[in-house]
């Protein structure tokens, strides 16, 4: 279940990572980003639910990429279609960790699914080593693609 609500309250998570936490938006895009918190309270935030690795269920709140790939111009939309259905988001996280998702998976015109870069989980910031950010993918078997410790948005092209 995804909810949606306003940035105002939600400042003060922001605030408490520290300025340097930032994730890069980078690769086939129109506008490269720097995702810093400063940035990221001027957008929706959102809340999933997932099960994390032992199974239990949390509450994650945060930005959903799909808004995050509309800021940096990401194709998407009406657009995905065609050789445009070989583009696909990678990312990174501190620890060397990578995963991929086609665009077609993040886009609301495929799929009722929102992914989410977190900050927070059950109304808390993220704890120490798996924050300052954590991408959020509801509905999977196995959390194996749900990463903490962001660091890198990569858009490219499969050849």
């Amino acid at each position: 279940m995804i909810i949606k609500y306003g940035c105002l309250a939600v400042i003060a998570c922001f605030a408490s990572h520290t300025l340097q936490a930032q994730v890069k938006v980078q690769g086939e895009v129109k506008h490269a980003l720097q995702l810093t918190p400063a940035y990221l309270v001027k957008m929706t935030r959102v809340t999933a639910s997932a099960n994390d690795h032992d199974g239990k269920a949390h509450s994650y709140s945060g930005i959903a990429v799909s808004e995050i790939l509309d800021s940096a111009g990401v194709t998407t939309g009406a657009q995905l279609r065609g050789k445009n259905l070989a583009k696909y988001m990678l990312v990174k996280c501190a620890d060397g960790y990578e995963v991929v998702f086609s665009l077609a998976e993040l886009d609301n015109n495929f799929t009722d699914r929102v992914v989410i870069l977190a900050d927070s989980v059950d109304g808390k910031p993220l704890p120490e080593g798996k924050g300052p950010y954590k991408l959020i993918v509801p509905g999977e078997k196995k959390p194996a693609r749900s990463c903490f410790q962001v660091t890198d948005i990569i858009i490219g092209a499969a050849k």
